[in-house]
């Protein structure tokens, strides 16, 4: 009786390990609008170290625009996806900090780890990912020593320090402080629909290095129209339901289906509706923007 009760023991506590290996993988990224101009995000990354010297620590970027959350919303959609599950992500973009606005740790229903501040940041990963848990960080345990007199880096102080000890197995996710109701603050924002023949649909982001416009319409809602390359869509662009664009431009395969300068839709990496200009900047032409406040609509027009 004595050994069966040694070998139950034995086998709960490989399960209990293997899931804490499996669940916490040693790897943080992080995500700021700290740029590299200084040495902020080398202190995040010092105070990591810290906590343990094996972890494995990443950049997701450091140029987000100061105080965008949504685009810190928009990076972490493009991004996360990809990670292995356990990684922990740390963002930190947070013109609220030292307020009352919560720090949490959200476990996505993939099993990633996302540390930041509820301030919008969560809105397109939680509905992307889901919400398996968020818990609100204990600053009481989840605390650099010594850092409690410092109200405005809770990036390093609070964040770096807690995605280090949750990704070093140090803590469990249970041990980051109470468990919250499984909703996040959100940012309002046009969703991707498709309403009788016209999409609708916001524009999350730039490809900022050639000005295409990334819009959130999905390939899948898009084909509903049944496209064809050569057909064309009749564009709308608002902003904060100002109508700054209106253009028809034909659905291609590639940028050179069209002449140099010439508009054109497109899908893109990411396998979502696409405006550019072939060998052109779309958005610095027509001063086009993106973020919650920007949306576009679209009806398809048949090629003759």
């Amino acid at each position: 009786m004595q050994n069966q009760y040694k070998q139950v023991l034995a086998v709960i506590s490989f399960v209990f390990v293997f899931t804490l290996i499996k669940a916490q993988n040693k790897i943080v990224v992080f995500q700021s609008d700290f740029g590299l101009k200084d040495g902020a995000v080398s202190a995040m990354k010092g105070v990591a170290m810290g906590v343990s010297p094996d972890l494995k620590l990443y950049d997701l970027t450091h140029e987000i625009p100061a105080f965008n959350i949504w685009e810190a919303a928009y990076r972490l959609e493009q991004t996360v996806p990809y990670w292995p599950e356990g990684t922990v992500f740390v963002s930190v973009v947070d013109p609220g900090v030292g307020t009352n606005r919560k720090s949490v740790v959200l476990k996505t229903k993939t099993g990633k780890f996302i540390v930041t501040p509820d301030n919008g940041t969560l809105t397109l990963i939680a509905q992307s990912q889901g919400i398996a848990e968020i818990r609100e960080i204990d600053e009481a345990v989840n605390r650099r020593k010594g850092s409690q007199g410092s109200y405005t880096f809770h990036g390093r102080d609070v964040y770096a320090y807690t995605a280090a000890r949750l990704a070093a197995g140090v803590i469990t996710f249970e041990q980051v402080g109470k468990k919250l109701p499984d909703s996040v603050v959100s940012i309002p924002y046009q969703k991707a629909v498709l309403e009788g023949n016209k999409l609708k649909g916001n524009i999350s982001i730039l490809d900022v290095q050639y000005g295409n416009v990334w819009t959130n319409i999905p390939a899948d809602l898009f084909k509903q129209l049944n496209p064809a390359f050569g057909d064309s869509l009749q564009v709308t662009i608002f902003h904060s339901d100002k109508k700054v664009y209106t253009g028809k431009v034909p659905y291609s395969e590639t940028f050179a289906a069209v002449p140099t300068g010439k508009p054109l839709c497109y899908l893109n990496s990411l396998m979502q509706l696409s405006l550019a200009l072939n060998m052109g900047n779309f958005a610095a032409k027509y001063k086009i923007g993106s973020g919650s406040d920007w949306s576009l609509e679209a009806v398809l027009i048949k090629k003759k």
